[in-house]
């Protein structure tokens, strides 16, 4: 062959191989809308030029740019230049152009939020090296370019601060990370029955007093957990001695407020205050009960005793306390609340009566509105816009309030809502409530979130205005705590918010696992990923073997069989590890710092092949029961309370209006195809008790969001009978069975399998 063509196509083949590489290795979260890979580098280094093309806009974007290369010690002869350039304007809202060549880098844009979200994916182009403590000689950006915009107007952040404070400081790192993941609304929960958390001057003692407290119930469940997980410690630097009682809380005044606002608009990041009225209202109320129905604050029937919506000093106190909110942050939005309020409270009143009797009120559902909608003219005076949780929409709501919907149970909330002209924020909680426990199925749960799967037609999505993760702080009292329940599960949502519901989540999770790295150097302290492939309660009839699938290859798994927890010297596993014995065995994950995740226990128990069931001839299906009553756990299901009786095909629940609050039984018998042993995997919201051949086989019982278990029993080929208990305690339910047969092949349990 001719050696000039040889050599040629050797160099095409290294540039197709380097091109590869690159095109592998370069990891951006949100994924950007166009990136094409080149071959090379452009090194950061300390006398790197930045030309910010005299744009007021590129200032804040330079300015982190100028902080980045303070990172590198050396400076290089053939200094780069990375240049910021104003856009056409083609460029939609919030996109940008970004060019990496050797030599430069090339940021296009319209806006300061283009600008530095561009700068935010540079940070991840970087990766790790960019957050370690030590500095570098310089830093490397892949060759590449890049055309992105999001999709959504509203990427929003929310935290609760009432529940559990935390400082400015804390709030600050909190917004550079929602920056690096492109979210720009950050949604202040300010005020609840726990605590208010911003300075209001006309009223002192809601800080001076309402701020701090004597421990809770929530807080003491956080203590007696914290005794297993150092997490659920209560931070010291948020105790205080007031009066001779020491007391936990905090708040902001409104000045350091007035530094974080900027510290945000430097950014690109609008935080939006919420004072939530006229429930959850207690830490005001306790020191003003006047403002209340029947003058004394505390717990009414279910929630706290809100503000009365029929007395003129509620509204002389809202619109003062709202003034100075409205002075204070420079966002177009105020969040009222409006959630969860006690409106029992307001019946029998005589001043609700009269002023229901006034204005033509139906119910109190509507003085609830009557309420929102005065606040609503308010804050128009303001010139500010008013945004309210889904109950909003109870009693009527006007087309120039923003809905922000989380009750996932009502899932014609959005569809109401747009129908009336109303702009939506979508919070479901089943998807974007960061509060809620996890488990191996939480991040790909955020990552199948379609903002759009809410009965809204092409005329009604144009009323989506964006999406946002929520996190409420009840059981989250530290920023460890914190930064466990919301990453990596940040990084699922600003794909959805960035660009809609996720399509890849294989190509999704190595792109998280290759963002570890960069986790680690910035001191995230985030869940690991999930060890899958075994199940917890576990049987063997003569032997089995431990089979474990790490989805970060990099991550060692070391085990002990002493019931002491594993350590970074304890027994590493590898592949795979037979049990001829009863053992419990308790395993984890830990990276290169030693870092340990989750603590798995194993427990095995030696089982013979349980014998089927002899029975007469059966036919297809389950005897379905269904149970209209409220329940906290399976054992409490009565017949009395049966209503309806019918036969289903499978696990489902063939009730066309269920009752807020149930319960359901499926009866029958499981048809074991061969002998073997089965797992199963029972999952579910609220509680869930599986019996397998008389006896209890997975407790997935009591009140909680969502959540996975599974257990191993022995079948022999045959019918054995089946009994699944489920109960809904309010909120939305989730109900779901999947089996593992000898095969080795996870399905979902299905006609096939049952008998009656």
């Amino acid at each position: 062959m001719n050696k000039l063509l040889t050599t040629t196509i050797l160099a095409v083949i290294l540039l197709f191989n380097q091109s590869n590489v690159n095109a592998q290795t370069i990891t951006v979260i949100p994924q950007p809308t166009v990136l094409k890979p080149g071959t090379g580098k452009f090194l950061l280094s300390r006398n790197t030029l930045i030309i910010n093309g005299e744009k007021p806009f590129f200032k804040a974007a330079a300015a982190e740019l100028g902080m980045m290369t303070t990172k590198c010690t050396a400076t290089i002869k053939n200094e780069g230049k990375i240049i910021f350039k104003a856009g056409t304007t083609a460029l939609p809202p919030g996109g940008y152009e970004l060019v990496v060549s050797t030599q430069s880098v090339t940021i296009t844009t319209n806006t300061a939020e283009g600008a530095f979200s561009a700068v935010s994916t540079l940070k991840q182009l970087i990766g790790a090296p960019l957050f370690k403590p030590t500095s570098s000689l310089t830093l490397e950006i892949p060759v590449v370019e890049i055309t992105d915009a999001p999709r959504f107007e509203w990427r929003g952040i929310h935290l609760d601060v009432s529940r559990h404070f935390f400082d400015i400081a804390y709030l600050k790192k909190m917004i550079d990370r929602m920056a690096l993941y492109k979210f720009n609304k950050f949604h202040l929960h300010l005020t609840d029955d726990q605590g208010w958390r911003i300075e209001i001057k006309k009223y002192p003692m809601l800080t001076a007093k309402g701020a701090w407290r004597t421990l809770n119930k929530q807080d003491s469940v956080c203590l007696e957990k914290a005794k297993e997980n150092p997490d659920f410690a209560l931070p010291e630097k948020h105790f205080k001695v007031i009066d001779g009682v020491r007391k936990y809380g905090g708040f902001y005044t409104q000045e350091e407020m007035k530094d974080l606002i900027r510290y945000a608009q430097d950014r690109s990041v609008e935080i939006i205050p919420e004072i939530d009225m006229p429930g959850h209202m207690m830490a005001a109320t306790a020191l003003m009960p006047w403002l209340t129905s029947n003058n004394k604050g505390g717990q009414a029937k279910d929630f706290s005793e809100p503000l009365c919506p029929c007395k003129e000093t509620t509204y002389e106190f809202a619109e003062n306390v709202f003034t100075e909110i409205a002075a204070l942050f420079p966002s177009q939005y105020i969040h009222l609340g409006a959630d969860e309020v006690e409106k029992s409270s307001w019946k029998n009143v005589p001043e609700c009566d009269a002023l229901m009797k006034k204005e033509g009120l139906k119910d109190i559902n509507e003085l609830q509105s009557y309420f929102v909608h005065r606040m609503e003219r308010f804050f128009n005076s303001k010139n500010k816009k008013l945004i309210g949780w889904d109950e909003i929409l109870d009693g009527g709501v006007s087309k120039t309030a923003t809905l922000m919907y989380w009750r996932t149970w009502i899932p014609g909330a959005p569809k109401k809502a747009a129908e009336k002209g109303n702009e939506i924020i979508m919070t479901p909680g089943e998807y974007c409530y960061f509060d809620a426990q996890q488990d191996n199925n939480s991040l790909q749960k955020v990552y199948s979130f379609d903002p759009f799967n809410f009965h809204l037609d092409e005329a009604d999505r144009k009323y989506v205005k964006g999406v946002q993760a929520s996190t409420w702080t009840e059981y989250i009292p530290s920023e460890d705590r914190l930064e466990y329940m919301i990453f990596p599960r940040i990084m699922a949502m600003s794909e959805i918010a960035w660009r809609g519901k996720g399509s890849d989540w294989n190509g999704f999770e190595k792109k998280v696992i290759q963002q570890l790295p960069m986790l680690d150097a910035m001191k995230i302290n985030y869940r690991f990923l999930d060890l899958t492939g075994f199940s917890l309660n576990s049987v063997f009839v003569d032997s089995a073997s431990l089979q474990i699938i790490n989805p970060v290859e990099a991550f060692k798994i070391r085990y002990t069989t002493d019931n002491s927890l594993p350590t970074n010297t304890s027994a590493l596993f590898s592949g795979k590890l037979k049990i001829t014995a009863p053992v419990q065995i308790k395993l984890a994950a830990f990276n290169d710092a030693d870092k340990r995740g989750e603590v798995y226990t194993v427990n095995y128990k030696k089982l013979n092949y349980l014998e089927p069931a002899t029975t007469d001839a059966l036919q297809k299906g389950l005897n379905f029961y269904y149970y209209p009553h409220s329940y906290r756990s399976v054992k409490e299901i009565s017949e009395k309370d049966l209503l309806t009786k019918q036969v289903t095909q499978a696990i489902e629940i063939p009730v066309t209006q269920t009752a807020d609050q149930f319960a359901t039984r499926h009866k029958g018998y499981f048809y074991a195809a061969e002998t073997g042993v089965y797992t199963f995997f029972l999952r579910s919201d609220d509680g869930s008790v599986l019996n397998m051949d008389g006896a209890v086989l997975v407790d997935n019982g009591g009140l909680h969001t969502s959540i996975e278990k599974s257990a191993q029993t022995a079948l022999k080929k045959g019918y054995h009978p089946f009994e699944l208990l489920f109960l809904e305690g309010g909120g939305g339910y989730t109900l779901k069975l999947e089996v593992v047969d000898p095969s080795g092949k996870r399905r979902a349990v299905n006609a096939e399998d049952f008998y009656k």
